[in-house]
């Protein structure tokens, strides 16, 4: 308490202490510790900065400490003070600001709302954080080698929005923050593949055995069909280790069109399609090889509505279908059955999502996602029914007109001669 000209005491002004960008920063990151002085009343105030009860700055004139390239040795509890000179005036000291720095760089890390493969028309959300802190980013995207996309988002969280989605969207997408004054950037996100079909692809994926997981150890058949030649499609793997390669880069033995992995092993994970030297493709398929006990029969191509779909659990080490199994729709459970397999007589939309199954007695297979596509209905297609149905609207509109003429004349007339006119006008 200070004693003023007039014999009474007044409350010292409480000083506040805030912190920017926050409390969890990273190497290299410039901070920024702001002291606010409430009921200072003018502006005649010096600061003082503490670490940890140390006084780690003299008297300063700006309200602001700044800490430029923090290292792992700023962490720690600050704390601030104002002084009047004129007066001999302190404030009380600050609150205290725990300061963390982390040793490692910020790491951007981006996700996907649903499934990585797309049909033509579907929406996808692209979304990134930044590990282990949420204020005052700035979002930016990238595309195929560092292109920049137009869209920069703020916020705690940013997201990229794909609707509707189109072929040339696909493509592999990261992502990176920045934030503060020098700006300070995060690494680059993990890279996330996005693959978008088109609803008529000119080739089509055939895979043997026709299923989305395998066992390690078993082989795989995969053979591209185009509309055309079929000769010029090459069946191509993307894995998360590697960009596209081809099968005859190693993974398997490549005919023409066809590809073969005699003995299957983890790395043989990813997608997979066709592709030809001018750019067109197929359909991608996700394959997974586990070295588990268990799996899930499911289709590897996507469904249409109304489509049958029937999912098998199967054991490594037998050949028996009759196993009781617990089958799981977005890690809940769907059904119990003695049978080893679960059927829906007709999908619709909402079956999509991700299945897996697992036996009583142990094992458990990794997830799949299930797809199931709209009806498809195109311009083309209705332009295509109204020529095929216009010869007959054409008659029943000729005979229409000349009945109601028929009908016109004096009775005397006969009214059939109208039928009979306008059949030799056709």
């Amino acid at each position: 308490m200070v004693l003023s000209h007039c014999g009474q005491t007044k409350a010292s002004p409480k000083a506040v202490l805030s912190t920017k960008p926050d409390k969890q920063v990273f190497i290299r990151e410039t901070v920024t510790l702001r002291c606010d002085l409430q009921g200072g009343g003018d502006t005649q105030w010096t600061y003082r900065w503490y670490k940890e009860d140390h006084m780690v700055s003299p008297l300063e004139t700006s309200q602001e400490y700044i800490i430029n390239f923090v290292s792992e040795s700023d962490s720690g509890k600050y704390t601030c003070r104002g002084e009047r000179r004129s007066d001999s005036q302190s404030s009380e000291i600050s609150n205290a600001a725990t300061l963390t720095v982390s040793a490692a760089e910020a790491q951007a890390v981006l996700s996907v709302s649903l499934q990585s493969w797309l049909t033509e028309g579907d929406s996808v959300t692209l979304s990134c954080e930044v590990r282990g802190s949420s204020r005052g980013w700035t979002f930016s995207w990238y595309r195929d080698n560092g292109r920049l996309l137009s869209e920069i988002s703020r916020g705690s969280g940013g997201s990229y929005t794909l609707s509707p989605a189109a072929p040339h969207h696909t493509g592999v997408y990261v992502c990176r923050a920045e934030r503060g004054d020098p700006a300070y950037h995060t690494q680059y996100s993990n890279p996330q593949r996005l693959w978008v079909a088109a609803a008529s692809p000119p080739a089509s994926l055939i895979i043997s055995p026709n299923r989305s997981q395998h066992f390690s150890n078993d082989s795989l058949s995969l053979s591209c069909e185009g509309q055309n030649n079929s000769t010029e499609w090459r069946v191509k793997q993307y894995a998360l280790s590697e960009r596209g390669s081809d099968c005859s880069s190693g993974w398997g033995s490549a005919t023409e069109s066809k590809s073969n992995i005699s003995s299957l092993s983890s790395s043989h994970t990813g997608v997979y399609w066709c592709e030809s030297e001018s750019g067109g493709s197929s359909n991608p398929v996700n394959i997974t090889v586990h070295n588990g006990s268990v799996i899930l029969e499911s289709p590897a191509h996507p469904l249409n509505k109304g489509d049958p779909l029937t999912l098998h659990c199967l054991y490594r080490h037998t050949k028996s279908s009759n196993l009781t199994a617990d089958f799981y729709k977005d890690g809940s459970l769907l059904q119990t059955q003695t049978t080893g397999e679960m059927t829906i007589h007709t999908v619709s939309k909402s079956d999509e999502g991700l299945y897996h199954c697992k036996l009583p007695e142990g094992g458990e297979s990794p997830q799949s996602w299930i797809s199931v596509r709209g009806t498809s209905f195109s311009v083309l297609s209705l332009l295509s029914s109204l020529m095929a149905a216009f010869p007959y609207l054409l008659v029943t509109i000729i005979l229409g007109v000349k009945c109601y003429r028929a009908r016109a004349k004096p009775d005397g007339e006969d009214r059939t001669h109208a039928v009979i006119e306008a059949e030799e006008s056709l």
